[in-house]
């Protein structure tokens, strides 16, 4: 297991807080480019998401 010190871990959130970004843009906003039906399942999907990743980057950037 991987131990990150003090201040390894709001670098570390911020990277994750990313990671939700791109998992947002790609879930939702993709759903506007292709040419198939917008999907509701797909887009709540990605907010939900970003939901998980960005409380883990805010509970990682946390003080403890």
């Amino acid at each position: 297991m991987v131990r990150l010190t003090a201040s390894q871990r709001p670098v570390f959130g911020e990277k994750v807080l990313d990671l939700a970004n791109y998992a947002a843009a790609a879930l939702v906003f993709g759903q506007f480019v292709g040419q198939q039906p917008i999907s509701l399942r797909v887009m709540a999907t990605g907010v939900v998401t970003w939901f998980v990743f960005a409380t883990f980057a805010f509970w990682l950037a946390g003080d403890r």
